[in-house]
Order: C-alpha cells, then sequence, then structure tokens
C-alpha cells in the first residue's frame, strides 16, 4: 500500500511538472517537459510525434523506486538549463506491466537511458545513469545539433 501511494505521489509531481511546462519560470525560460508514458494521457506517445522538433531522452525503469531512477531524474532535473538549449524533452516508463509504445520500441531489461535524435533515430543507449554534462557533450556531437550551433 505504502509503495502504490509512493508512485502516484510520483507520478503526480511528474504530471504536474508536465503540465507547468509552457508557463514561464521568473527568468523567462519555461521547464523541462517530462511526459510520463504510462498514463492515460500520454499512452499514445511515439517518438515519431517528436520528429524534427525536439530530442527525445527516454528513462526506462522497471520501478519508479528504482534507484538509477531517481538518480537519473535528478541530474536531469539538475541540469535543466543545459537540456532546454538542446530542445530536449524527457519521456518517461517505469510500469513494465503497461506495456506502453515506448517500452515495446526500446526493450529495456530493468534501467536504460535513450538518446534520441531530432531525427528520430537511436543515437545512445545507457543501462546506468548519465549525467547531464556527459548527455550535452553526447548531442553536440550530433551532426544536426552542430548544424544548429552553427546557425545561431
Amino acid at each position: 500500500m505504502l509503495q502504490r501511494a509512493l508512485i502516484f505521489s510520483f507520478l503526480a509531481t511528474v504530471a504536474a511538472a508536465a503540465q507547468q511546462t509552457d508557463a514561464p519560470d521568473d527568468d523567462g525560460s519555461t521547464e523541462l517537459e517530462v511526459l510520463d508514458a504510462t498514463s492515460s494521457e500520454h499512452a499514445s506517445t511515439s517518438i515519431e510525434q517528436f520528429q524534427w522538433l525536439t530530442r527525445p531522452i527516454i528513462v526506462l525503469a522497471d520501478s519508479p523506486n528504482d534507484p538509477r531512477f531517481s538518480e537519473q531524474m535528478e541530474l536531469l532535473r539538475d541540469g535543466e538549463e543545459q537540456l532546454l538549449e538542446r530542445d530536449v524533452i524527457v519521456l518517461i516508463d517505469t510500469s513494465p506491466a503497461v506495456q506502453s509504445g515506448l517500452r515495446s520500441r526500446f526493450r529495456p531489461r530493468g534501467f536504460s537511458l535513450v538518446i534520441v535524435g531530432k531525427d528520430g533515430e537511436i543515437k545512445l543507449r545507457k543501462p546506468f545513469p548519465w549525467s547531464v554534462r556527459e548527455i550535452t557533450r553526447a548531442i553536440d556531437k550530433f551532426p544536426l545539433r552542430q548544424q544548429e550551433i552553427r546557425s545561431r
């Protein structure tokens, strides 16, 4: 029962964050968008809908209580500004029982971090949490990101 309450609390927090993504902060920036692919609201979420618009970072785990999942989400929140500069959106799935489209496509075994380019191609997969510094360095090497940097 306690575990169910913790899961509900976490998902409510994620949902609240996702709803506030378009609201500017005090400094004029927006928040990092985090979508739960197992929620009914985002159940039909697919990578294709983000193609050429954003760079999805997919965080998959067998439970929201997985320490690797918690660590990864904390790292992403701490580096929110750098991720927003790179047009990142975060998609999460912590419920293997639901069999979301993300879980079907990426077939994780336990924890998995997947970085997808704006072109819709998988650029990187990691079975452990990665810091935002490592993630942004990898993204900055993508050809499309290089083009974006040059055009600014």
